[in-house]
Protein backbone atom coordinates (compact mmCIF):
# COMPACT_ATOMS: atom_id res chain seq x y z
CA UNK A 1 0.00 0.00 0.00
CA UNK A 2 2.75 2.63 1.20
CA UNK A 3 4.45 1.59 -2.55
CA UNK A 4 1.55 2.47 -4.47
CA UNK A 5 0.89 5.63 -2.24
CA UNK A 6 4.21 6.61 -2.69
CA UNK A 7 4.28 6.24 -6.85
CA UNK A 8 0.87 8.15 -6.45
CA UNK A 9 2.38 11.35 -4.81
CA UNK A 10 5.34 10.96 -7.68
CA UNK A 11 2.92 10.98 -10.41
CA UNK A 12 0.86 13.74 -8.71
CA UNK A 13 3.87 15.78 -7.94
CA UNK A 14 5.48 15.23 -11.45
CA UNK A 15 2.14 16.43 -13.34
CA UNK A 16 1.83 19.20 -10.99
CA UNK A 17 5.51 20.44 -11.98
CA UNK A 18 4.60 20.07 -15.95
CA UNK A 19 2.08 22.55 -14.87
CA UNK A 20 4.46 24.88 -14.11
CA UNK A 21 6.31 24.64 -17.10
CA UNK A 22 2.62 24.81 -18.84
CA UNK A 23 1.96 28.18 -17.26
CA UNK A 24 4.80 29.39 -19.12
CA UNK A 25 4.41 28.12 -22.57
CA UNK A 26 0.81 29.32 -21.64
CA UNK A 27 2.17 33.17 -22.15
CA UNK A 28 0.97 34.74 -24.64
CA UNK A 29 -1.22 32.31 -25.73
CA UNK A 30 -4.30 32.25 -22.70
CA UNK A 31 -4.51 34.08 -19.57
CA UNK A 32 -4.53 32.79 -16.28
CA UNK A 33 -8.18 32.97 -15.46
CA UNK A 34 -8.71 31.98 -18.95
CA UNK A 35 -6.53 28.76 -18.69
CA UNK A 36 -8.00 28.33 -14.77
CA UNK A 37 -11.42 28.21 -16.09
CA UNK A 38 -10.29 25.92 -19.73
CA UNK A 39 -8.90 23.48 -17.22
CA UNK A 40 -11.64 22.94 -14.92
CA UNK A 41 -14.26 23.24 -17.56
CA UNK A 42 -12.67 20.12 -19.79
CA UNK A 43 -11.87 18.25 -16.59
CA UNK A 44 -15.47 18.16 -15.97
CA UNK A 45 -17.01 17.49 -19.10
CA UNK A 46 -14.31 14.60 -19.05
CA UNK A 47 -15.30 13.34 -15.85
CA UNK A 48 -18.98 13.65 -16.23
CA UNK A 49 -18.63 11.62 -19.69
CA UNK A 50 -17.19 8.66 -17.75
CA UNK A 51 -18.79 8.81 -14.34
CA UNK A 52 -22.71 9.31 -14.95
CA UNK A 53 -23.94 5.81 -14.20
CA UNK A 54 -21.31 6.35 -11.17
CA UNK A 55 -22.79 9.55 -10.10
CA UNK A 56 -26.04 8.34 -9.71
CA UNK A 57 -25.31 5.28 -8.18
CA UNK A 58 -23.32 7.89 -5.11
CA UNK A 59 -25.94 10.47 -5.00
CA UNK A 60 -27.44 9.70 -1.52
CA UNK A 61 -23.96 9.71 0.19
CA UNK A 62 -23.25 12.54 -2.29
CA UNK A 63 -26.21 13.97 -1.00
CA UNK A 64 -25.60 13.84 2.49
CA UNK A 65 -22.04 15.01 2.32
CA UNK A 66 -22.05 18.15 -0.57
CA UNK A 67 -20.87 20.98 1.91
CA UNK A 68 -17.58 18.87 2.09
CA UNK A 69 -17.26 18.17 -1.29
CA UNK A 70 -18.10 21.87 -2.28
CA UNK A 71 -15.16 23.00 0.05
CA UNK A 72 -13.20 20.43 -1.86
CA UNK A 73 -13.79 22.15 -4.70
CA UNK A 74 -13.97 25.90 -3.47
CA UNK A 75 -10.94 25.65 -1.53
CA UNK A 76 -8.18 22.87 -2.98
CA UNK A 77 -9.16 23.62 -6.46
CA UNK A 78 -10.05 26.82 -7.23
CA UNK A 79 -8.71 29.33 -4.20
CA UNK A 80 -5.14 27.85 -4.11
CA UNK A 81 -4.56 27.79 -8.01
CA UNK A 82 -6.24 31.29 -8.41
CA UNK A 83 -4.70 33.20 -5.38
CA UNK A 84 -1.09 31.84 -6.83
CA UNK A 85 -1.95 32.81 -10.21
CA UNK A 86 -2.39 36.75 -8.79
CA UNK A 87 0.29 36.29 -6.26
CA UNK A 88 2.60 35.96 -9.16
CA UNK A 89 1.34 39.51 -10.81
CA UNK A 90 2.91 41.07 -7.34
CA UNK A 91 5.68 38.99 -6.36
CA UNK A 92 8.44 36.56 -7.88
CA UNK A 93 8.61 32.65 -8.94
CA UNK A 94 11.57 32.37 -6.56
CA UNK A 95 9.07 33.99 -3.57
CA UNK A 96 6.30 31.54 -4.55
CA UNK A 97 8.69 28.75 -4.74
CA UNK A 98 9.94 28.72 -1.23
CA UNK A 99 6.04 30.12 -0.10
CA UNK A 100 4.89 27.55 -1.25
CA UNK A 101 7.10 24.61 0.22
CA UNK A 102 5.41 26.20 3.57
CA UNK A 103 2.23 23.68 2.85
CA UNK A 104 3.93 20.89 4.52
CA UNK A 105 4.90 22.62 7.31
CA UNK A 106 1.27 23.81 8.62
CA UNK A 107 -0.19 20.28 7.74
CA UNK A 108 2.24 19.30 10.66
CA UNK A 109 1.13 22.19 12.57
CA UNK A 110 -2.68 21.90 12.04
CA UNK A 111 -2.19 18.07 12.55
CA UNK A 112 -0.81 18.34 15.70
CA UNK A 113 -2.86 21.12 17.52
CA UNK A 114 -6.59 19.91 16.22
CA UNK A 115 -5.19 15.52 16.31
CA UNK A 116 -2.10 15.72 18.74
CA UNK A 117 -0.20 14.09 15.64
CA UNK A 118 2.83 13.49 16.09
CA UNK A 119 6.03 14.00 14.47
CA UNK A 120 9.22 12.57 15.05
CA UNK A 121 13.28 14.05 14.36
CA UNK A 122 13.83 12.09 11.48
CA UNK A 123 10.52 13.67 9.83
CA UNK A 124 11.30 17.18 11.17
CA UNK A 125 15.39 16.88 9.58
CA UNK A 126 13.54 14.84 6.05
CA UNK A 127 11.11 18.29 5.81
CA UNK A 128 14.45 20.52 6.18
CA UNK A 129 16.04 18.58 3.42
CA UNK A 130 13.21 18.96 1.17
CA UNK A 131 13.00 22.71 2.16
CA UNK A 132 16.72 23.35 1.17
CA UNK A 133 16.24 21.51 -2.22
CA UNK A 134 13.57 23.69 -3.15
CA UNK A 135 15.15 26.93 -2.39
CA UNK A 136 18.34 25.61 -3.93
CA UNK A 137 16.34 25.34 -7.24
CA UNK A 138 14.12 28.70 -6.52
CA UNK A 139 18.03 30.35 -6.12
CA UNK A 140 19.27 28.54 -9.04
CA UNK A 141 21.61 27.14 -7.00
CA UNK A 142 22.66 30.63 -5.17
CA UNK A 143 21.14 30.31 -1.70
CA UNK A 144 23.04 33.65 -0.99
CA UNK A 145 20.63 35.57 -3.06
CA UNK A 146 17.72 34.21 -0.86
CA UNK A 147 18.96 37.12 1.43
CA UNK A 148 18.26 39.66 -1.33
CA UNK A 149 14.50 38.54 -1.44
CA UNK A 150 12.19 41.55 -0.23
CA UNK A 151 8.23 40.59 0.95
CA UNK A 152 5.05 42.39 -0.77
CA UNK A 153 1.36 42.31 -1.19
CA UNK A 154 1.99 39.24 -3.65
CA UNK A 155 3.69 37.33 -0.80
CA UNK A 156 0.63 37.98 1.63
CA UNK A 157 -1.90 36.34 -0.89
CA UNK A 158 0.43 33.12 -0.89
CA UNK A 159 0.06 33.01 2.59
CA UNK A 160 -3.88 32.43 1.54
CA UNK A 161 -3.13 30.05 -0.92
CA UNK A 162 -0.87 28.02 1.24
CA UNK A 163 -3.03 28.00 3.85
CA UNK A 164 -6.04 27.09 1.62
CA UNK A 165 -3.89 24.00 0.33
CA UNK A 166 -3.12 23.16 3.78
CA UNK A 167 -6.54 23.41 5.41
CA UNK A 168 -7.67 21.05 1.95
CA UNK A 169 -5.10 18.41 2.81
CA UNK A 170 -6.65 18.08 6.18
CA UNK A 171 -9.96 17.78 5.24
CA UNK A 172 -9.19 15.04 3.16
CA UNK A 173 -9.68 12.47 6.14
CA UNK A 174 -13.56 13.41 6.04
CA UNK A 175 -13.99 12.62 2.47
CA UNK A 176 -17.27 10.65 2.27
CA UNK A 177 -16.64 6.61 0.77
CA UNK A 178 -17.81 7.15 -2.92
CA UNK A 179 -16.03 5.95 -6.07
CA UNK A 180 -12.75 8.04 -7.00
CA UNK A 181 -15.08 9.36 -9.65
CA UNK A 182 -17.61 11.02 -8.22
CA UNK A 183 -15.08 12.13 -5.89
CA UNK A 184 -13.50 13.97 -8.51
CA UNK A 185 -16.56 15.09 -10.31
CA UNK A 186 -18.17 16.47 -7.79
CA UNK A 187 -15.59 18.97 -6.39
CA UNK A 188 -14.32 19.63 -9.76
CA UNK A 189 -17.83 20.60 -10.83
CA UNK A 190 -17.82 23.06 -7.95
CA UNK A 191 -14.31 24.53 -9.12
CA UNK A 192 -15.49 25.41 -12.57
CA UNK A 193 -18.56 27.25 -11.18
CA UNK A 194 -16.10 29.51 -9.43
CA UNK A 195 -13.95 29.94 -11.83
CA UNK A 196 -16.70 31.92 -14.20
CA UNK A 197 -16.17 35.10 -11.67
CA UNK A 198 -12.79 34.98 -12.42
CA UNK A 199 -12.67 35.31 -16.14
CA UNK A 200 -15.07 37.65 -15.37
CA UNK A 201 -12.94 40.13 -13.27
CA UNK A 202 -10.33 38.90 -15.50
CA UNK A 203 -12.16 40.01 -19.08
CA UNK A 204 -13.44 43.59 -17.44
CA UNK A 205 -9.70 44.54 -16.76
CA UNK A 206 -9.50 43.77 -20.11
CA UNK A 207 -6.40 40.74 -19.29
CA UNK A 208 -8.37 38.16 -20.54
CA UNK A 209 -7.19 36.00 -23.79
CA UNK A 210 -8.85 33.73 -25.75
CA UNK A 211 -6.59 30.77 -26.16
CA UNK A 212 -5.14 29.96 -29.30
CA UNK A 213 -3.71 26.56 -30.51
CA UNK A 214 -0.99 26.13 -28.23
CA UNK A 215 -3.13 27.90 -25.59
CA UNK A 216 -6.07 24.58 -25.97
CA UNK A 217 -3.28 22.63 -26.10
CA UNK A 218 -2.18 23.96 -22.49
CA UNK A 219 -5.83 23.77 -21.08
CA UNK A 220 -5.57 20.65 -22.16
CA UNK A 221 -2.97 19.43 -20.67
CA UNK A 222 -3.63 20.97 -17.64
CA UNK A 223 -7.41 19.26 -17.23
CA UNK A 224 -6.19 15.76 -18.32
CA UNK A 225 -3.14 15.67 -16.00
CA UNK A 226 -2.67 18.46 -13.32
CA UNK A 227 -6.54 18.36 -13.02
CA UNK A 228 -7.95 15.08 -12.91
CA UNK A 229 -4.43 12.68 -12.78
CA UNK A 230 -2.97 14.50 -10.35
CA UNK A 231 -5.64 15.36 -7.97
CA UNK A 232 -7.20 11.99 -7.71
CA UNK A 233 -3.32 9.89 -7.15
CA UNK A 234 -2.72 13.16 -4.48
CA UNK A 235 -6.03 12.36 -2.89
CA UNK A 236 -4.72 8.54 -3.14
CA UNK A 237 -1.27 8.70 -1.39
CA UNK A 238 -3.23 11.13 1.71
CA UNK A 239 -5.77 8.03 1.86
CA UNK A 240 -2.21 5.72 1.81
CA UNK A 241 0.06 6.88 4.21
CA UNK A 242 -1.59 10.18 5.97
CA UNK A 243 -1.71 13.82 4.97
CA UNK A 244 1.26 14.55 6.64
CA UNK A 245 3.66 12.01 5.55
CA UNK A 246 1.82 12.82 2.05
CA UNK A 247 2.44 16.48 2.23
CA UNK A 248 6.56 16.39 1.98
CA UNK A 249 6.38 14.83 -1.58
CA UNK A 250 4.51 19.06 -2.43
CA UNK A 251 8.30 19.64 -2.85
CA UNK A 252 8.87 18.04 -5.22
CA UNK A 253 6.91 20.06 -7.37
CA UNK A 254 9.31 23.01 -8.34
CA UNK A 255 12.05 20.51 -8.63
CA UNK A 256 10.13 18.13 -10.74
CA UNK A 257 9.29 21.56 -12.54
CA UNK A 258 12.55 22.76 -13.09
CA UNK A 259 13.70 19.60 -14.86
CA UNK A 260 11.01 19.47 -16.80
CA UNK A 261 11.73 23.09 -18.19
CA UNK A 262 15.30 21.92 -18.77
CA UNK A 263 14.24 18.81 -20.75
CA UNK A 264 10.75 20.78 -22.40
CA UNK A 265 11.74 24.37 -22.94
CA UNK A 266 15.68 23.81 -23.31
CA UNK A 267 17.02 25.45 -19.93
CA UNK A 268 20.69 23.80 -19.59
CA UNK A 269 20.71 21.27 -17.05
CA UNK A 270 22.90 22.27 -14.05
CA UNK A 271 24.50 20.37 -11.14
CA UNK A 272 21.90 22.23 -8.99
CA UNK A 273 18.91 20.62 -10.37
CA UNK A 274 20.31 17.35 -9.59
CA UNK A 275 21.57 18.14 -5.97
CA UNK A 276 17.59 19.62 -5.19
CA UNK A 277 16.52 16.14 -6.60
CA UNK A 278 19.03 14.50 -4.16
CA UNK A 279 17.90 16.69 -1.76
CA UNK A 280 14.21 16.19 -1.79
CA UNK A 281 14.18 12.92 -2.13
CA UNK A 282 16.59 12.12 0.23
CA UNK A 283 14.50 14.04 2.83
CA UNK A 284 11.23 12.12 2.03
CA UNK A 285 13.14 8.86 2.27
CA UNK A 286 14.31 10.03 6.03
CA UNK A 287 11.12 11.53 6.70
CA UNK A 288 9.57 7.94 5.85
CA UNK A 289 12.09 5.73 7.80
CA UNK A 290 11.77 7.75 10.65
CA UNK A 291 8.31 8.51 10.81
CA UNK A 292 6.35 8.00 14.42
CA UNK A 293 5.57 4.25 14.81
CA UNK A 294 1.42 3.77 15.00
CA UNK A 295 0.11 3.94 17.81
Amino acid sequence: MHRTAYLCLVIATLSWGGNAVAGKLALGHISPMMLTFWRWAIAVAIIFAISLPQLRKDWPVVRKRLPILIFYGVIGYTTFNAVLYTALKYTTAINVAIEQAGIPMLIFLINFVLFRTRVSLAQVFGFSLTLVGVALTAAHGDLASLLDLTLNFGDALMLIAVVAYAVYTVSLRWKPIIDWRTLMAIPAFFALLTTVPLVLWEHAGDAAIWPDTRGWVIALYTALFASLLAQVLYIKGVEGIGPNRASLFINLIPVFGTLLSVAIIGEELQFFHIAALVLALGGIAIAEKGKPASP
